[in-house]
């Protein structure tokens, strides 16, 4: 049976995901359409900088946000300055780190959704003199739901997931910062071996269910879309 620390760190990391996910719903949508239909030699750089945690190591993306975010860092003395005091070791230090490592996890089936979507619809919207915002909204969202709910849903599970850029930047505080993964290993150094098999059999089952949701649920959408 879980116990109360577990149940509040599950609650704390399902909070975390939710918030995450609609922060970059509404960052990663715009960041994503302009990625599809920009034809600046920006596009490279962006395209690589939104992809870089796919490959960078957790502790790297952590140790420079640290950075930021610390008192000496740029960012954390404009959170000072404003009166927020630094958000390391913070639920909202966690929210900012979790943006940037789950990124490409909203940006890239968002971005294929709407190539997917292609030229064609959109010119005849405007051959209707729809506006190109009431044809993103009128056309392309409801075209690119599939890619919405991929991308949602892949952004939540992999906020969940996370351990070593949230260690990093929130440690292991009770209530504030303890997530999910990392009350498993707090459970592990503890050699709490059945809390750690608990939590982590948790976590196991929620990752096939999304998958499983993802697999069976997309396709059906595909086809009532088309």
């Amino acid at each position: 049976m879980l116990t109360n620390d577990d149940l509040q760190a599950l609650g704390l990391t399902l909070r975390l995901a939710s918030v995450v996910t609609l922060i970059l719903l509404c960052l990663g949508t715009p960041i994503a359409w302009w990625l599809t239909r920009t034809k600046s030699w920006w596009k490279g750089p962006l395209g690589a900088i939104v992809a870089l945690p796919l490959v960078l190591p957790p502790s790297v993306l952590g140790f420079y946000l640290l950075l930021l975010m610390g008192p000496n860092g740029p960012f954390g003395k404009l959170t000072l300055a404003l009166g927020f005091g630094v958000l390391p070791f913070t639920f909202w230090g966690l929210v900012i780190g979790s943006v940037f490592y789950s990124f490409p996890f909203m940006v890239q089936p968002l971005q294929t959704a709407f190539e997917a979507v292609g030229k064609r619809p959109l010119e005849v919207a405007a051959t209707l003199r729809a506006t190109p915002l009431d044809s993103f909204f009128t056309v392309v969202l409801p075209l690119a739901l599939p890619g919405f709910v991929t991308a949602s849903i892949l952004t939540f599970a992999h906020t969940v997931g996370e351990f070593g850029v949230v260690l990093m930047i929130g440690g292991s505080l009770p209530g504030k910062t303890r997530v999910a993964s990392v009350q498993i290993y707090d459970h592990m150094e503890a050699f709490e071996y059945a809390d750690a098999h608990r939590m982590a059999a948790v976590l196991l089952i929620f990752s096939f269910l999304v998958l499983l949701l993802l697999y069976t649920w997309k396709p059906r959408l595909e086809r009532s879309v088309l």
